[in-house]
């Protein structure tokens, strides 16, 4: 397990950051140009505003402040709750500014869905999702039909794998 936590801190704070690296003992050491090691169990105990605005394991460091400065709720607490399972409320439609134009659903829940193919395509069958009908560079053009069951593909290459999945014996 990998007890290091890797803080890049930011350009102003790099210095302070480095006062505060040599003090403790062991000194924290530096893992590239702009990055230091620290150990995790000094990590809890670093004062914050050497942290503010730094990355920390690749993730910007937010402070307690900063959450509060920006109306945030603090971690793990939603208007009064907690956990996975707590649920944010939306502001009402009737708190929407008059003046700001809303989007549009693009499409209203219970609309009417495209059809669905009785025969879904398969890996083998050759059929494909492409809109265009232009046959492939490569397979002459034409259709291909199995010699065992005649089952029409629109690629030899189908029709290849479908012979090579379905009849092995063949």
């Amino acid at each position: 397990m990998n007890d290091m936590i890797r803080i890049q801190p930011t350009r102003g704070r790099r210095i302070d950051f480095a006062r505060w690296a040599v003090a403790q003992r062991p000194k924290v050491d530096t893992v590239s140009l702009h990055e230091f090691g620290v150990p995790a169990r000094l990590f809890v105990d670093m004062p914050e505003d050497i942290l503010i605005g730094a990355l920390v394991d690749g993730h910007r460091y937010v402070s307690p402040a900063e959450d509060a400065a920006l109306g945030r709720p603090e971690p793990g607490a939603v208007l009064g709750e907690s956990g996975p399972e707590a649920i944010i409320p939306l502001d009402p439609p009737d708190q929407v500014p008059q003046d700001v134009e809303q989007p549009g659903p693009t499409a209203l829940p219970g609309a009417a869905t495209p059809e669905v193919p009785e025969t879904p395509a398969t890996p083998d069958s050759g059929q494909s999702d492409r809109s265009d009908s232009t046959p492939d560079m490569a397979d002459g053009g034409g259709k291909s039909s199995c010699d065992v069951c005649q089952r029409t593909f629109t690629t030899p290459r189908g029709r290849d794998a479908h012979r090579r999945q379905v009849h092995p014996e063949a």
